[in-house]
C-alpha cells in the first residue's frame, strides 16, 4: 500500500505489515502497539495453532509412543497432549521445524527436514493470506482500531507473488532493516542460541552442499545440527537481505533498526512512519 503523509494521517483503521528478520524488534514494537488499541496478528502463532497444530502434535505423540509407559495411557486415551502455544511462547513451532543433522544429537534426516520445512512453508502462506479476514475480525469482533502484522522472518523467501500482493493491498509494509551494528548482534545471538530456521529449498541444497564439502563428511548424519545452523545464519542473513529490500522497493517502506531502537509510544511510532512515507515517495 502506497500512501502520503496525509493519507496516512487520515486513515482511520491503520494495518501496518512489520518485515525483517527474527530479532529486529517487530515483535517488541507489535507488543508495544498492543497497549495502544491495536489487533496483534503474530503470523508464527497463525501458524502454529492453525496450520502445524496437528503436525507438532503428531511429532510430539510418535516422541512419547517411544516411552513404554505413555504409549499405553495414550493408547487407552488414558492421558491427551496439547499445544500450549502462545504469542509470547512460540517454542513448539520451532522445535517441529528442527535441525539438520546427527540424529543422535536431536537432528533431523534431510528428507524429514524438508518434509517440515514445506509444511512451514505452506502454513506461512496461508497464514498470511488469512489477513484480510482478520483485519475484518480484529476491527467488527475484537473491536482494535488498527492492525499490525508481526510477519515471520522468513516471509521474504516463500516465493509467492500472490502472498506480496495480497499485503501490499491490506496493509502498509514496513521493512525493519538491521544496523550493522545490529546485524553483528543478530548474528552474535545466533551463534550463542542457534534456533531452528527456515530455509528456501534451492538454497538449503546450495549451502549443505557447500557445508559437506567443506568439512568432508559424506553424509547428513554426520553434522552437527547446532553448529550447522550456525554455519548458516550469517550466509541466510545476508542472503535475506536483497529479498527484504526488493519487496520494500516494490510494495513498501524501509525504516532502520536504529530509527525503531527511539521509538518509546505510539504516537513516536506514528511520527516515525509520517517520516519515511515524506523521504521515501513513490517507492
Amino acid at each position: 500500500m502506497r500512501l502520503n503523509v496525509r493519507e496516512f494521517q487520515a486513515w482511520d483503521q491503520k494495518c501496518i505489515t512489520l518485515l525483517g528478520m527474527s530479532g529486529v524488534g517487530k515483535t517488541r514494537l507489535a507488543h508495544m502497539l498492543r497497549r495502544h488499541n491495536w489487533f496483534h496478528y503474530s503470523a508464527d502463532y497463525r501458524i502454529g495453532t492453525r496450520y502445524l497444530d496437528e503436525a507438532i502434535l503428531d511429532n510430539i505423540k510418535a516422541q512419547a509412543m517411544q516411552i513404554p509407559v505413555l504409549r499405553d495411557l495414550l493408547r487407552t486415551d488414558s492421558i491427551y497432549i496439547s499445544n500450549n502455544i502462545t504469542v509470547d511462547n512460540l517454542h513448539p513451532v520451532s522445535s517441529f521445524l528442527g535441525k539438520l543433522g546427527n540424529p543422535e544429537r536431536g537432528g533431523l534426516g534431510l528428507r524429514e527436514f524438508k518434509r517440515r520445512q514445506e509444511l512451514h512453508r505452506r502454513a506461512e502462506i496461508a497464514a498470511m493470506n488469512d489477513i484480510p479476514e482478520f483485519v475484518r475480525k480484529a476491527q467488527e469482533i475484537y473491536g482494535y482500531r488498527h492492525f499490525v502484522n508481526d510477519a515471520s522472518g522468513s516471509l521474504c523467501e516463500l516465493d509467492d507473488q500472490d502472498v506480496l500482493r495480497v499485503l501490499a493491498e491490506h496493509t502498509l509494509i514496513l521493512y525493519i532493516k538491521a544496523s550493522a551494528s545490529d546485524e553483528q548482534a543478530l548474528i552474535q545471538r545466533a551463534e550463542e542460541n542457534p534456533k531452528p530456521l527456515y530455509y528456501r529449498e534451492v538454497f538449503l541444497e546450495e549451502q549443505l552442499a557447500s557445508y559437506l564439502r567443506e568439512y568432508d563428511f559424506p553424509y547428513v548424519a554426520l553434522i552437527d545440527p547446532d553448529h550447522f545452523v550456525r554455519w548458516m545464519f550469517p550466509r541466510l542473513f545476508y542472503a535475506r537481505v536483497p529479498r527484504y529490500e526488493a519487496i520494500a522497493q516494490q510494495y513498501g517502506y524501509v525504516i532502520t533498526t536504529e530509527d525503531l531502537s527511539h521509538v518509546r509510544s505510539e504516537t513516536a511510532f506514528l511520527r516515525l512512519v509520517e517520516r519515511v512515507l515524506h523521504e521515501q515517495p513513490g517507492r
